[in-house]
């Protein structure tokens, strides 16, 4: 059978994305391009708030509204996993649910509908117990870039937070699974590997390894061939180990950059969301950090509108942004989690003032951020080129990670998937403006 597959949601579903189209084609299925060409759909949707809960549905009624006859919808990911019964409610149309932790029986599914067609109704492949970390071989499906998922599911018990219920508990994939897929992505012409995870530095510890992260790192920058750039996503300040820090030092293929959500700036507000609330230890840490690896780049993230969130708490946020002043900072507004125990906290902040407070942010940090970026003036860097269009080419730096952050321009036509050495001779407040050495 043809399918079509669309993504939605966080890096996590883009792997899994991946892994699911090279199953199907090993059963013997075609990927194809377009919705139209397709006997199944497939949206493997996002279900972590409430507007990707609302845009996966609005994707599926939008491919519902189109079906053929004889075309199969399939809704997966996390959105199917938690609320099936909100996707067979809001779009009838779909033919089968495919959770988190069945995904992997993808081709077991194509099967029986491929058998049965239509005249299957209410297929579900939703587990509700385990989890589970697959590795196989993939398709890289953005260029030079890839995600590497070392890890799913989540062990932290944060009070706004779905996703311990959507995945289930941590499970480490096994180092010598991360090294062969790691090869192959390689292999297949990957310049950079972001590793990603619930939180990448809880790496190993379902396995009974404290602190497996650096050894990990040593052991990817050392396959041959290796990759150019390491990156990590999603670590958790409690969990930078200071061999951690002295490894991502010691590494000329690991980014000097790093990437912990903190959520908050407050202790308070940080205690309520069941999140380690020792604000001094995450300045000790920045200090390490800093000190360990001068041109580092640091990004982090913020909700704002916690229950009971007062405005001596959120200036209490800002207050840390400014003495800490983070590279790249992605600050949004709290949403309400069904099962989750904020969900059950008083002190609910108007949306209005949820929004209002989320730009105020914002706007402090476009300051930070544009301070940050002028300080790159006159640098030569290597940028990764990603694209290019009308006489511009558009790549990044060590310093941005692949569609969170911002680019850097520059003018020219240059190779796609290379490195190309620059010097930064402009500055904005997200983005950077190259030029090309020869």
């Amino acid at each position: 059978m043809r399918f079509y597959i669309e993504t939605l949601g966080c890096p996590k579903n883009t792997v899994d994305t991946e892994m699911m189209s090279v199953l199907l084609a090993q059963a013997g299925h075609k990927l194809v391009t377009r919705p139209k060409r397709a006997d199944v759909i497939i949206v493997n949707t996002c279900g972590f708030i409430e507007p990707a809960r609302q845009e996966s549905v609005s994707a599926l009624q939008e491919l519902a509204s189109h079906k053929r006859r004889h075309q199969l919808l399939v809704a997966a990911g996390c959105m199917a996993q938690r609320f099936g019964d909100d996707i067979r409610r809001l779009v009838p149309q779909v033919d089968a649910l495919l959770g988190t932790r069945s995904w992997a029986e993808i081709a077991a599914l194509f099967a029986r509908l491929d058998r049965e067609g239509k005249r299957t109704l209410s297929l579900d492949w939703i587990a509700d117990e385990g989890n589970i970390i697959y590795s196989a071989r993939r398709r890289p499906s953005m260029g030079a870039t890839a995600y590497l998922k070392i890890a799913d599911g989540c062990d932290a018990a944060c009070a706004f937070c779905a996703i311990p219920l959507i995945k289930g508990p941590q499970r480490s994939k096994p180092v010598d699974e991360v090294l062969r897929e790691a090869r192959e992505l390689v292999d297949a012409g990957v310049r950079e590997i972001v590793l990603i995870a619930q939180d990448t530095t809880a790496y190993g510890r379902d396995l009974g390894e404290h602190d497996a992260l650096p050894g990990l790192l040593c052991a990817l920058a050392d396959i041959s061939p290796s990759p150019d750039w390491l990156r990590l996503m999603y670590t958790y300040p409690q969990h930078i180990s200071p061999q951690l820090v002295e490894t991502m030092a010691a590494l000329p293929a690991v980014c000097h950059y790093v990437d912990m959500p903190l959520q908050h700036g407050h202790p308070d507000v940080l205690q309520r969301m069941r999140r380690p609330h020792d604000a001094d230890s995450v300045l000790v840490l920045v200090d390490r950090l800093r000190d360990a690896m001068p041109d580092i780049a640091l990004r982090s993230s913020f909700i704002v509108g916690y229950p009971g969130e007062t405005e001596a708490e959120f200036e209490g946020l800002l207050e840390f942004m400014n003495e800490i002043a983070f590279d790249k900072v992605g600050v949004f507004g709290y949403s309400v989690e069904e099962g989750t125990p904020a969900a059950d906290l008083s002190g609910r902040i108007p949306l209005d003032v949820i929004e209002a407070r989320r730009e105020h942010a914002m706007w402090v940090q476009q300051e930070i951020s544009l301070a940050r970026n002028q300080e790159q003036l006159g640098r030569e860097l290597p940028i990764l080129l990603e694209g290019t269009s009308d006489g511009l080419s558009v790549g990044r730096s060590y310093r941005e990670a692949p569609e969170v952050d911002g680019m850097v321009l520059m003018p020219g036509e240059l190779p796609v998937g290379e490195f190309i050495k620059t010097r930064i001779v402009a500055a904005q407040e997200y983005d950077l403006v190259a030029e090309a050495i020869l």
